[in-house]
């Protein structure tokens, strides 16, 4: 068993370390129902897993640095919006 870092959900739950399976790019988390949390296996792809905590740290930044330029990009339009009555 591999020990990954997953990164594909770290703005709503977090990073959290898995047992598992590489094949290649690909990293296979096995069905766990002993705590419940996954009755399926998972797979992650591309920049959702890594190998290495200081990556997955370096990844869950550069997620939450995208997110909050999304946001201040939203903000500003919302704010933009002018009301009237037609």
């Amino acid at each position: 068993m591999t020990i990954a870092y997953i990164t594909k959900y770290a703005l709503s739950v977090g990073v959290y370390k898995v047992d598992g399976e590489q094949n290649g790019a690909m990293f296979i988390q096995p069905a766990d129902r002993e705590d419940g949390r996954s009755y399926y296996p998972q797979y992650f792809q591309g920049k959702d897993w890594h190998l290495t905590e200081e990556l997955a740290l370096a990844r869950a930044e550069e997620m939450r640095i995208a997110k909050l330029k999304s946001l201040d990009k939203q903000m500003k339009r919302v704010s933009a919006l002018k009301f009237e009555i037609k």
